[in-house]
């Protein structure tokens, strides 16, 4: 896939990184970084990527540990926020600037964030869900939220 504003979108990624002022994701993303992604590598036992994302308005970089849920070389990631009420800030982050920063273990590579929709957002909730058993019920607890899913695509 290509995108004619890949070059300018990860020149931004290359900008002044604000941490977490949540502990616990602030803790992982540094953990998982210095360590190549071999350690604060999961939740639950599950995998995590680490998705590095431009601010919306601040065009700070910012970096969230997600559940790692792919099929071939398309991630997909789920903006549930545990099932809040709101959409979580990376997902805003990314629908302004979709081209984002994927670390999985070791291998870091750009992705140009899209949106799903209909039959192919109910294809990748499916993958979604068969990597992470909790989406079901953060779906349920977000009391009529359409969570946005999405796929993480590579840069050609």
């Amino acid at each position: 896939m290509t995108h004619p504003d890949v070059a300018a979108g990860a020149a931004l990624l290359d900008g002044t990184y604000v941490p977490s002022p949540i502990p616990r994701i602030r803790d992982q993303v540094a953990g998982f970084e210095a360590s190549s992604g071999t350690r604060d590598n999961t939740l639950e036992d599950r995998p995590v990527i680490i998705l590095t994302t431009v601010g919306a308005s601040s065009l700070k970089v910012r970096k969230n540990p997600l559940i790692r849920a792919l099929e071939g070389d398309v991630y997909v990631v789920v903006a549930s926020a545990a099932g809040a009420p709101e959409d979580p800030q990376w997902y805003r982050n990314l629908t302004a600037h979709p081209v984002v920063r994927l670390q999985d273990g070791p291998t870091v590579d750009l992705r140009i964030a899209r949106e799903v929709h209909g039959d192919e957002k109910d294809h990748w909730w499916q993958v979604a869900e068969s990597f992470w058993p909790h989406f079901p019920e953060y779906r349920e607890k977000a009391e009529g939220r359409d969570i946005p899913v999405v796929v993480l695509e590579p840069v050609d």
